[in-house]
Order: structure tokens, then C-alpha cells, then sequence
């Protein structure tokens, strides 16, 4: 465990590694007993080609996650990836924002260049600021933290920080809760900023054949798993995903 109720996991799968990019999820096989279990779907939050390995950032929240948890060394575990779209490459003064566990693919995502670029990370409180700051330790990149009791950083959402900051930007990436989302595509339209967010759903198979995890758009129905997990963030309507 890295905090309270959220673990990282690191994972041998040298193809996986090699082809990854930020945004891009796989799905985890694993079962129960004998009994199959829905596949887990997590964001990468670091892959390392050299090593073959890729890691995620894992919320226990149930018992497939729990199960993860308590993954010992030398478990072998199933897995399908990468999936999914990724985020386009970040031009420099680029901005990202990150709800809770919403940091995960913007790891990834930060890590992928030197340019210079500012990182909002928002929470409610401080004990749910659960990245380990090593992860944020990147060249280039300067990171800002918001809780909304003020616990540490500045008091306020991760919104509100980004109002500040957004006409520093020159693109901004965010991904976290649906409310802060809408919140996040709302500055970008206004202030004329393209953006792109990464869209947390449920999902079963992860390829687009279910249909489980459609999401509307300006573009229709939409499939997270298939045509996201990113979209651009004009596109994506949020007062209708509860």
C-alpha cells in the first residue's frame, strides 16, 4: 500500500510495455475460487519498456481490487492491453489537471516528456492526495495541489485552481470525477484552450463489443472502452452522466 485504500502494482508484460501509450488501459483477468470474475479495467499508470514492466494505481474499493492488492511476486496474472485512446502528444505550457484517482493516467502522461508543463492536483482532503510524490518528481514539471478543507496546498478544487492558471495554458488534459470534468470543459470552451479528458466508466469486455460503457457526445453514443477512454473535451456531454 503507497496510502490508505490505494495500492501500486507492478506488472512483467514486456508487449504491453512497448506499445503503450498515455491514456491507454488494460483490462485484468482474474477469478475467484474457480469462478471467473468480470475483468478489471485500470489505467497505466507508468510503463518502462526497458524493464518490460508496466504499473498501476490501484483504489481498493472490492474484491477484484483487493485481490490485486494482495498480488504476491511471481503471480502470474491474465491481461489484455493496451486499450483504448490514448492522449495526443502535449505541447509545452501544457496544463493537467487530476481529480483523486483521476492522477493515474496523467503519471503516464507527465512522465512522457521534458517539456515544461503544470500539474493541478485536486482532493478533497490531504489524506486522498495519494500519489507518492516521487511519481510527481519529473523534470520539468511543477505541481500544484488543491484540497478542498484546505488540509495542504491550496484550499479550493482543482477547477478553481485551474481558473488561475488557464490562460497560461496552452492545452490542458485532465481526467477525475464527472463534476469536475464538466467543470474543466467549461473553462476550456470559455477561454478558447483545447482540451482533453479522460472519461471514467464501467466497463465489461474493454473492446467495444458489449456496449456497456457508452457515454453521449456531440457526436452520438460513444463507446469509453473503444472510442476513449479520451475525447476531446468540447465533445463530451456531461450533464447527462450522473
Amino acid at each position: 500500500m503507497v496510502a490508505p485504500g490505494f495500492c501500486r502494482l507492478s506488472l512483467e508484460a514486456p508487449k504491453i510495455a512497448a506499445a503503450a501509450r498515455p491514456g491507454q488501459f488494460v483490462q485484468v483477468y482474474m477469478f475467484s475460487g474457480r469462478r471467473p470474475m468480470l475483468p478489471r479495467p485500470f489505467s497505466i499508470f507508468n510503463a518502462n519498456p526497458g524493464q518490460g514492466q508496466i504499473s498501476f494505481f490501484i483504489e481498493v474499493k472490492g474484491p477484484g481490487t483487493a485481490m490485486l492488492a494482495a498480488a504476491k511476486k511471481n503471480e502470474t496474472w491474465s491481461l489484455l492491453g493496451p486499450l483504448g485512446n490514448g492522449f495526443p502528444a502535449m505541447p509545452e505550457g501544457s496544463l493537467l489537471v487530476a481529480g483523486g484517482a483521476g492522477i493515474a493516467p496523467l503519471v503516464f502522461l507527465a512522465a512522457s516528456t521534458q517539456k515544461e508543463r503544470l500539474l493541478i492536483y485536486g482532493a478533497p482532503s490531504a489524506t486522498m492526495l495519494t500519489c507518492p510524490s516521487s511519481d510527481l518528481d519529473l523534470p520539468g514539471l511543477i505541481t500544484l495541489e488543491a484540497t478542498e478543507d484546505g488540509s495542504r496546498g491550496e484550499k479550493g478544487t482543482a477547477p478553481e485552481l485551474l481558473a488561475v492558471k488557464i490562460k497560461e495554458a496552452s492545452a490542458v488534459f485532465s481526467c477525475g470525477p464527472c463534476g469536475m470534468l464538466a467543470a474543466v470543459k467549461s473553462l476550456c470552451v470559455s477561454h478558447g484552450v483545447p482540451g482533453w479528458v479522460s472519461v471514467e466508466e464501467r466497463m465489461a469486455c474493454g473492446i467495444g463489443a458489449c456496449v456497456g460503457c457508452v457515454i453521449k457526445t456531440g457526436n452520438g453514443y460513444r463507446r469509453v472502452c473503444k472510442d476513449g477512454p479520451v475525447f476531446p473535451v468540447e465533445e463530451v456531454v456531461f450533464d447527462e452522466q450522473g
